[in-house]
């Protein structure tokens, strides 16, 4: 197999990024508030600190790419 055709194949997800993502907004936009209020102020991210919302991220950008697999 050649690396030629890994690259392909990454760069074809990568460029389905921008529409799952905007299928996802409101998700991002939950999970973004969380890191933003996590890191106000201290800075300090803790891990997992947001779980919960990357995990409703994760799941609707599995769900949407499942949906639109070209």
């Amino acid at each position: 197999m050649s690396s030629r055709g890994v690259w392909g194949r990454v760069r074809q997800r990568l460029q389905r990024f921008p529409e799952l993502l905007a299928g996802c907004g409101e998700q991002a936009s939950v999970y973004g508030k969380c890191v933003a209020s996590k890191t106000t102020g201290h800075g300090d991210l803790k891990k997992d600190a947001c779980a919960k919302e990357f995990e409703m991220l994760m799941d609707c950008f599995m769900k949407s790419a499942k949906r639109n697999v070209k």
